[in-house]
């Protein structure tokens, strides 16, 4: 049909049929949006919108100048890193308003000072001031005052004005479409906005018109159809809320959607809209669907927290968990609120087990670790091909991530002596005491709740950590690196038919979404307790990361063995071998030895401190800093004085872990161990002695240099607190007054045997 057609009418047809498919406005085709957060650092054409309760102040008359300086420098950021930025803002009728009403007081004023002849001016009153006028009488100076910040980074701004007709008439949303593209191709930053000066009354109920047209209503909608026009990869639509809320914000039991997919909007309860603009929570979200259905991601976040307005914009765009993110693609498995939830539900149904079920469980882990062997070696065989293949990871961490035979052997031996010394940890009574006659209190462990650890590399900790959990009957959350993701996955897989012999497999969960390490540390209101295991890195970016967490774990391993005058060399010799090349990379590795100037003869080491370096003839390079944790066959040299100076040395540069002494001398050796503090001081034996397997403890969550809680090799005890248990007869403080009847008494009381019950 088509071929029997001459050559022009050809031609003329397919102009027809461009013209057609433009003016239909399609969206882009489905699955062109980012499906996860992470992804959101590819954005490149981003559109952020500003709502009325964002740029506007308190008493709607006036900007809130603080928050637009912050948001015109997030966007000027990005904007120089080679982004293309537009922004639809609001604002122009609340700083018409400030401005005429600043004239009408004026005015009123010189009048009545001219009609009495005094300058005592009588109250006056200010009319009701019409939105459109406003607007028209502000439009001019918030683009002027968009300009002046943005002059401030170099960036320049173009003001553009639309309405609901621009984007009907084909040829003005040409036009448009030409304009916007030309300004971001001059690195310009486009500035949109409705012409509310000559606007139309919102017809009710045209919201949205089928899926290829949205009506230009309000500032949600036209920052939606703009992004679909432009092909922006991300639109930011600042509120004055977090994000969607499953039920109102303010509600009772309200919970923050972190991921929302199309579909998800029946199960929401929408609240009233802000105390500005036209819009609303369900305009916002009808837009942010539209927008996604045309290929554009979307994140409704807060524009008015004081706290995070000055980063809220690049925070999105890094791909931090902030607001409400708009995705097409759902996951398969549940979130990591979810599996928090989850975790903490079973937790509390392992709390209640029978020390003996508990530990049943351990030893069945303990049992599937040995009879599962060829698998998790398998497993862990893919790891270390993966990653020696990326060429990204050291020597050190290769090791760590290396799994043997001999390894999970004494994996399993730990988790049996483990179930053994855990038959007596949650509920056990640590003190009592009869308060006053039948009244008696009691101190017992519980479970501090829910866990949240994140481990790099080591794969034997997960096993390790479960184990510990179980024993103390806490939930957990696992986080483990990429980089061992077969190995641990299989271990999770053992951990949770191990758990379900009692139904309780839920209580840990391993976390296998695209969570980063900061998005986790901010469930501060469902995690109680964050333990990193990993680099020196990894630990810091937690303490840092989770502000209302507490963080347990150590920074670094920086530790010391101090040879002193009186020392055996023998000993020295075997105790330094030890503790640097039995595990290298461990974080009880020695990394600086210390060495009495006394005992000095030479030296075969690769690293010298600045003072030994001057009893050198030949020139090692010199060590470039005394608080290095090398994790490898590497350590620095350094000579003392003294025993004291040792002590001092060590902490100056020390991290508080693992510092040892070799001597002969007691009253020496007894100075050092009361001196030295550190979270392990140990006389004439090997700094890899700091572990909980090696202490008895079964298995260990880890190290700990805090000095609250927990320290040094972390075991059952330190993932248990404790609660006070109070038993009367309807006792009263009254009864206790001056004027009461009764008087305390306080006294201890044995501790029975066995657990609470």
């Amino acid at each position: 049909q088509w071929v029997s057609v001459s050559s022009s009418a050809t031609n003329i047809m397919c102009v027809l049929m461009c013209v057609l498919f433009s003016a239909v406005s399609l969206p882009r085709p489905h699955g062109k949006s980012f499906a996860h957060r992470s992804e959101l650092k590819q954005a490149k054409r981003i559109v952020v919108k500003l709502g009325s309760a964002v740029v506007t102040r308190g008493d709607e008359c006036g900007l809130a100048l603080g928050r637009l300086a912050s948001i015109v420098e997030q966007v000027a950021m990005l904007q120089n890193q080679g982004r293309e930025m537009m922004i639809v803002t609001s604002g122009a009728v609340a700083f018409g308003k400030q401005r005429l009403r600043h004239e009408i007081l004026l005015s009123q004023s010189v009048r009545q000072a001219l009609h009495s002849g005094q300058n005592q001016l009588k109250e006056m009153s200010i009319p009701v001031l019409e939105a459109r006028a406003c607007a028209a009488a502000g439009q001019s100076g918030l683009m002027a005052l968009y300009e002046a910040m943005f002059t401030q980074y170099s960036t320049c701004t173009a003001q553009i004005l639309v309405t609901n007709l621009d984007f009907h008439d084909e040829q003005k949303r040409r036009n448009l479409n030409s304009t916007l593209h030309e300004l971001l191709r001059m690195n310009i930053v486009p500035i949109i906005n409705t012409n509310d000066a000559v606007v139309p009354p919102p017809v009710p109920n045209s919201d949205l018109q089928g899926v290829n047209v949205i009506s230009i209503k309000d500032n949600d909608s036209l920052a939606a159809r703009l992004a679909v026009e432009m092909k922006a990869d991300l639109l930011i639509a600042l509120s004055d809320v977090e994000g969607l809320y499953d039920s109102p914000p303010g509600t009772d039991d309200a919970k923050l959607i972190d991921i929302f997919y199309p579909g998800d909007q029946q199960s929401i309860t929408y609240g009233t809209k802000s105390r500005v603009g036209i819009g609303g929570m369900e305009a916002k979200v009808k837009a942010a669907l539209w927008a996604l259905q045309g290929g554009t991601s979307v994140v409704i976040a807060n524009g008015t927290h004081p706290k995070v307005t000055g980063h809220v914009i690049t925070d999105i765009v890094e791909g931090k968990k902030v607001g409400t993110f708009f995705s097409e693609v759902k996951p398969a498995g549940p979130t990591v609120e979810q599996q928090t939830e989850m975790a903490r539900h079973a937790g509390r149904s392992l709390a209640s087990l029978h020390p003996e079920q508990r530990g049943e469980i351990i030893c069945c882990l303990a049992e599937l670790l040995t009879e599962k062997k060829d698998e998790i070696l398998s497993a862990n065989k893919k790891d270390l091909e993966i990653a020696t293949a990326s060429g990204r990871f050291s020597h050190a961490l290769i090791n760590r991530l290396a799994l043997s035979t001999s390894k999970l052997n004494s994996l399993a031996i730990g988790l049996r002596q483990l179930s053994v010394s855990s038959r007596d940890s949650v509920g056990r009574v640590l003190r009592r005491t009869r308060v006053a006659n039948n009244l008696e209190l009691e101190q017992i462990t519980v479970p501090i709740g829910v866990l949240l650890v994140i481990f790099e590399s080591r794969p034997d900790c997960l096993p390790q950590v479960s184990a510990l959990a179980i024993a103390s009957g806490n939930a957990l959350l696992l986080k483990g690196g990429k980089e061992a993701a077969n190995t641990n996955k299989i271990l999770h897989q053992l951990t949770q038919e191990a758990l379900s012999i009692h139904g309780v497999a839920d209580a840990i969960q391993l976390v296998s979404t695209r969570e980063e390490v900061e998005d986790l540390c901010r469930l501060d209101k469902m995690i109680d307790l964050i333990i990193p295991r990993g680099s020196s890195q990894l630990v810091r970016e937690i303490q840092r990361a989770a502000k209302g967490i507490p963080v347990l774990g150590h920074s670094e391993g920086v530790c010391h063995v101090y040879i002193d005058s009186d020392a055996s060399i023998d000993k020295a010799i075997d105790i330094v071998r030890d503790s640097k090349c039995d595990y290298p990379a461990a974080c009880n590795a020695m990394e600086t030895l210390l060495i009495h100037r006394d005992l000095l003869t030479d030296s075969r080491q690769y690293f010298c401190g600045p003072r030994f370096a001057s009893y050198l003839t030949f020139s090692p390079s010199e060590v470039k800093s005394l608080r290095t944790e090398y994790g490898d066959l590497e350590c620095c040299i350094e000579v003392v004085d003294s025993m004291q100076d040792a002590v001092d040395h060590i902490h100056k540069y020390g991290s508080s872990h693992t510092d040892v002494i070799v001597t002969e001398n007691e009253e020496t050796a007894e100075q050092f161990l009361q001196q030295v503090d550190s979270a392990c001081v140990f006389w004439n034996s090997s700094s890899r002695f700091a572990d909980g397997y090696r202490f008895g403890l079964g298995a260990e969550v880890g190290i700990s240099t805090a000095r609250i809680h927990a320290r040094g090799p972390v075991g059952l005890e330190g993932l248990l607190t404790t609660k006070w248990v109070l038993r009367g007869e309807g006792h009263t403080v009254a009864d206790f007054s001056e004027q009461g009847s009764m008087t305390y008494l306080h006294e201890n009381i044995p501790v029975p045997q066995g657990n609470f019950s």
